[in-house]
């Protein structure tokens, strides 16, 4: 019997029949084979099908072969949500060769360490970002092969490379055979983190990995052969949360989009009929308040994803008023994007509309394909209790976690520590095994011994209708050792000073936590739209103590 102590391991063998390396290049050739004259691509009036997307991914593939391009080699992309960028998530593993897409917003100098860092041997370049592409290159003693993507849509730059990427394409042969790997644990993308401090690290993807967690976008976005998926959110970030792959393998049509612009975003909801698509919270904001002439309501509810940084409850009340049903995601470049989700609950129907929005802005439960996730201690990776109020460090176990870090063991082993992913993030943890984000463990504000959140300040700033974004950080303080700083943004016409500012706080939360300054101004953002609080941290250790404007 299967169960007896000898078992039948040794009878039962791998094989061509009853094993295939897990891979998403397996997505592209199913959707090619299933679905050959459906709409797989739509970029300023071009379509592209699965038939013709594929027939272009294997002329990449066979073009980069050529090149010598192989196993373990690193090709390069800066290009914003173009579909080159989307059919080098296809064509470059197809080869065995890591694919890492380079934040287009970084400066030169980060964009040249990330080149010399994963030894890129080729790298595409959008002619936008040519420039940018051309700065870092001379910092390089050793330089990749440049491939030069023209759009008839940005002014030509044909100076970074004679090699055009259309006529890239042409050369090679589109009956060339798009490769699985021979193991699942292989590279299939270099992802780096925009850290805020130091030289970013390089998180390695496997093909196993980024499969599961397409699937698991599959399930948990509810995408289908009829989604129409917007691309607002950076192919560079996390390979799109795994959407670049998701998207394909549900069948479903990428709408490329080169700006992200409120008027754009919104012609495209009114034009192509999306009904998914993701965005960090400052996009949901910039939507929320972009000018009502350009704004279209969609005719059906769409669904978007959002993640990054918590988002608050009033601007995800604010989107389902436009016609959106928000999904809020939690994780991080180490996790391929998503790693927990918010479910909604059938009981959540029955609450007023405010405390439900809340119970939507809480990071949630495990995503699908994620193995296990807990509050813990952050010394012994020990569960705390799940009471809603006890803090702890986020802490995950799957197979949709990086490999680890590019060339950094010792940042690995830290990561890892424990049999555990420490993802950095102080959380408590729900009754309903829900998580809900308290800060970065950085970002606790430490006052006379007491640990207040800045996520609690700038939920209860948001909140403020004058208010439309929000940050806190610790002010250094001779009597409380730190005391909370608020940065805010202002709506469009909105008007109000820091007394204002500190009389809101003081009539929603407890007077400890109330913010001691205040000022205004546009908030520093990474180019993933997270706010640089190590930038407001420096401008608050300037201050003095007292609310002031800028």
């Amino acid at each position: 019997m299967i169960g007896d102590k000898h078992g039948l391991q040794g009878e039962l063998q791998k094989t061509q029949a009853n094993y295939v390396p897990l891979s998403p290049i397996s997505f592209l050739t199913r959707a090619a084979k299933v679905y050959p004259d459906r709409l797989a691509i739509s970029y300023e009036g071009r379509r592209i099908t699965y038939g013709e997307f594929h027939e272009r991914v294997s002329r990449f593939a066979s073009a980069l072969d050529s090149l010598n391009i192989g196993v373990g080699d690193t090709v390069s992309v800066i290009a914003p949500n173009v579909p080159s960028l989307l059919e080098a998530h296809y064509a470059v593993p197809a080869i065995g060769a890591v694919l890492s897409a380079i934040n287009i917003r970084l400066d030169a100098t980060t964009v040249a360490f990330i080149l010399e860092h994963s030894t890129a041997k080729v790298l595409l370049v959008d002619d936008e970002f040519a420039e940018l592409a051309l700065d870092a290159l001379q910092k390089l003693k050793t330089k990749p092969h440049i491939i030069r993507i023209a759009d008839s849509f940005i002014e030509p730059a044909p100076q970074i490379s004679p090699i055009e990427y259309e006529d890239f394409l042409a050369s090679g042969n589109p009956q060339f055979t798009l490769q699985l790997p021979k193991d699942e644990w292989q590279p299939i993308t270099l992802n780096y983190t925009s850290g805020t401090t130091g030289d970013p690290k390089g998180a390695v993807y496997s093909h196993r990995g980024a499969y599961l967690n397409a699937v698991a976008n599959t399930i948990s976005f509810g995408m289908s052969a009829d989604t129409v998926y917007l691309w607002i959110l950076p192919m560079f970030h996390c390979n799109g949360w795994s959407h670049s792959w998701a998207v394909t393998l549900a069948g479903g049509t990428h709408v490329c989009l080169r700006n992200i612009a409120p008027e754009d975003i919104f012609d495209q909801i009114e034009t192509a009929g999306i009904t998914h698509t993701c965005g960090a919270p400052i996009v949901l904001n910039m939507l929320i308040h972009a000018p009502e002439t350009v704004k279209k309501y969609p005719v059906s509810t769409i669904k978007i994803a959002t993640g990054g940084a918590p988002p608050p409850s009033t601007v995800i009340a604010q989107m389902e008023e436009m016609g959106f049903e928000v999904v809020h995601l939690y994780g991080l470049t180490e996790t391929y994007g998503p790693a927990t989700i918010c479910e909604i609950q059938d009981d959540w129907a029955r609450l007023p509309k405010g405390e439900a929005a809340l119970r939507l802005a809480r990071q949630g439960q495990s995503h699908p394909m994620i193995e296990d996730y807990q509050v813990g201690d952050i010394d012994r990776a020990k569960p705390i209790a799940a009471d809603g109020n006890i803090v702890g460090e986020i802490q995950i176990r799957s197979n949709t976690i990086m490999m680890g870090y590019h060339k950094n063991p010792t940042a690995t082993r830290a990561a890892f520590k424990d049999g555990w992913f420490h993802t950095g993030d102080l959380a408590v943890m729900h009754e309903d095994a829900s998580l809900e984000i308290k800060d970065r463990a950085k970002d606790v504000i430490i006052s006379g011994g007491e640990n207040i959140s800045s996520i609690e300040i700038e939920e209860v700033l948001t909140q403020n209708p004058k208010i439309s974004a929000a940050a806190a950080v610790a002010k250094p303080d001779d009597k409380w050792g730190e005391t909370p700083c608020a940065f805010v943004e202002l709506v469009e016409g909105g008007t109000c000073d820091a007394n204002d500012v500190i009389d809101w706080c003081r009539q929603n939360m407890a007077h400890f936590k109330v913010p001691k300054n205040v000022v205004f101004g546009e908030l520093p953002k990474t180019s993933t739209g997270k706010i640089k609080k190590f930038v407001l941290r420096k401008r608050a250790r300037s201050l003095e103590s007292r609310s002031e404007d800028t």
